[in-house]
């Protein structure tokens, strides 16, 4: 049996993981004793692996790709933002034994745009770019927020517009391909596909901007993204990485298996001098 409570990320590829940093960083902040590490799982070992971290006494996991729809199936009970999502991101061992399956992107996108960026989202259009499943994530709790309408852009339309039928109870949410985009301007443009980190600008244009528009990209990394370099060439002031968003999700998992609610603004700062 583990003593302290230890924890772990599991992914494929994990090296670049900085979530022991995080959480090594809001359990001294909290005064929480516990273990946090990160393991290298691929698919095809995933079912195993967690097995063994619970039996051997294991409190908590984080996923991330390529097995957050592996965890999904893995969850005894799903939280609803884990179901909305089809993808888990948290699991965590409950008291009779069990394990509880959630999602906190979507939570720790919406906290690091409403609360660190301090950008409005009630009553705004959103542009988000791409369809799969980091979008899908956070679809929920941005509708949930009440925005103007979301409008989902890919380069296959047809996923597109599936996942905006799959959302549209919630609120209102429109698909289509990059080529059929309105040409009216957006409050915000998310980007939630990986043509940034390739080093690519998304195929949108400045019909898409207005002059209060503001730019965020899901990745991140040490020097500004493709898609933010695009923005800032097309004059946008406000923008941001998804940095904050990889803080405030690991917050919101260490709050479920805790019990308490670290700071994140000190983390998100240290992280980028880092």
């Amino acid at each position: 049996m583990f003593e302290p409570h230890v924890y772990a990320v599991f992914g494929s590829p994990i090296t670049h993981s900085r979530s022991p940093d995080i959480h090594r960083m809001f359990a001294e902040q909290t005064g929480q004793d516990l273990i946090y590490t990160r393991q290298e799982v691929k698919p095809e070992e995933f079912q195993q692996a967690c097995r063994e971290f619970f039996e051997l006494g294991g409190s908590g996991l984080n996923i991330t790709l390529p097995l957050k729809e592996l965890a999904f199936r893995f969850a005894d009970r799903l939280t609803d933002r884990a179901q909305s999502a089809g993808a888990v991101n948290t699991l965590k061992l409950e008291e009779d034994g069990s394990i509880l399956g959630d999602n906190t992107d979507g939570c720790g996108l919406v906290r690091d745009l409403l609360d660190n960026q301090r950008w409005a989202l009630k009553d705004r259009r959103i542009l988000i770019l791409g369809a799969g499943g980091a979008v899908r994530g956070v679809l929920g709790p941005l509708l949930a927020e009440q925005p103007e309408g979301i409008w989902i852009a890919n380069r296959t339309a047809e996923k597109a517009q599936l996942l905006a039928k799959a959302f549209s109870q919630r609120g209102a949410v429109t698909g289509s391909g990059f080529d059929a985009l309105p040409e009216q301007g957006f409050h915000l443009i998310i980007n939630g596909t990986s043509m940034s980190l390739q080093g690519e600008a998304p195929p949108i244009t400045a019909a898409q901007l207005i002059s209060e528009t503001a730019c965020y990209d899901m990745a991140y990394g040490r020097e500004p993204t493709a898609f933010l370099r695009w923005a800032e060439a097309q004059g946008v002031k406000a923008r941001a990485d998804g940095l904050g968003m990889l803080v405030e999700q690991a917050a919101e998992s260490f709050r479920l298996w805790r019990g308490v609610s670290p700071e994140t603004a000190p983390v998100i700062e240290a992280l980028r001098k880092s």
